[in-house]
């Protein structure tokens, strides 16, 4: 092993590239700005990694061997080439990026947030194209192995190697069919908990927050669904008497357009923190940066249109809430 990375050492390239440029020990020590015994010690490092003696005594001067000659050009290129990868980058431009993201997300946001997003996207970078996947219950470990390079939503506890920026902090809001007997007067917790109701989480769990809430008031709801993501549990409150809840500025504009109504939740519910989430790799990647950018200006107009509140007034009109997860 230590052989091997006797052989990768990259000082010992830039050596190799000044004294053969050089054909001089002494030269090459003056350029590199090192000792005329050090230059020898890491002559003869370069001899022993390439089983060559590179340069020879002819005369008063030295003369590079054949394998030298051969190998000059390359050594030079490979100098050239990683010492580029230390210089300035040049300005970023999106129009120029070809390169393909992967989000993971609920189905929901995807279907409210993708459209803007996909805009935004397209208008400033035709080349770059943006694959949705699925939440699973092992997001950070997609992120660390490269199968995902963001994650948009409620995130639990961090690891070390990700990096998170909030997005926006939503309120839930219940949704019901139009004509539902819910809507006939104003909604009571006691009211709110009589009904029926169907709940969203990925790991199947009926009870969450909404449930705790009204504990406190001495009040239990029954539910007698739990599906997936959102998107069902809205198609299901359209076509039944169940009542689901979702995000005012998350999961609000898909219930408006199956046309449920929307109402405040007459609890006191702890608020729902969304967030992006990457690896920590991407922290200093442009293109990544641009695209966090851009989702970041999608959230804040999805919150300013959230701003607007539902269409049917409950008990309460401050409120919050939370994933079932």
């Amino acid at each position: 092993m230590h052989a091997m990375h006797s052989r990768l050492d990259l000082n010992l390239l830039v050596a190799l590239d000044v004294l053969l440029d050089e054909e001089s020990v002494s030269g090459a020590a003056y350029r590199l700005h090192l000792s005329g015994p050090a230059m020898s010690r890491t002559l003869a490092r370069i001899r022993r990694a390439l089983g060559d003696p590179v340069l020879v005594r002819s005369g008063r001067t030295m003369a590079p061997t054949p394998y030298a000659l051969a190998i000059r050009p390359e050594v030079r290129e490979i100098v050239e080439r990683a010492g580029a990868l230390f210089r300035t980058r040049p300005d970023f431009e999106p129009g120029r990026l070809e390169r393909s993201f992967s989000l993971l997300t609920d189905d929901t946001l995807v279907a409210v947030l993708g459209p803007l997003l996909l805009d935004r996207v397209r208008r400033a970078a035709p080349g770059v194209s943006l694959r949705f996947l699925p939440e699973g219950r092992d997001d950070h470990r997609a992120l660390r192995d490269g199968l995902a390079d963001l994650a948009i939503g409620v995130v639990g506890e961090q690891t070390s190697d990700t990096r998170a920026e909030p997005l926006l902090t939503d309120d839930n809001v219940g949704v019901v069919r139009r004509g539902h007997p819910l809507l006939d007067g104003e909604i009571t917790p006691e009211r709110y908990a009589a009904a029926d109701h169907v709940t969203a989480s990925r790991r199947g769990l009926p009870h969450g927050p909404i449930d705790e809430a009204l504990a406190s008031l001495g009040l239990t709801r029954r539910v007698v669904a739990s599906v997936p993501t959102f998107s069902v549990a809205l198609l299901m409150a359209a076509h039944t008497d169940l009542v689901a809840r979702c995000g005012r500025s998350l999961h609000a504009p898909l219930a408006q357009r199956l046309d449920l109504a929307v109402f405040d939740i007459p609890l006191d519910l702890p608020r729902l923190p969304v967030t992006q989430t990457w690896h920590a790799r991407h922290d200093a990647d442009p293109a990544h940066r641009w695209l966090r950018r851009e989702i970041g200006h999608v959230a804040r107009a999805l919150t300013a249109n959230g701003d607007q509140k539902g269409d049917h007034k409950g008990a309460g009109d401050e409120y919050a809430g939370s994933h079932a997860v």
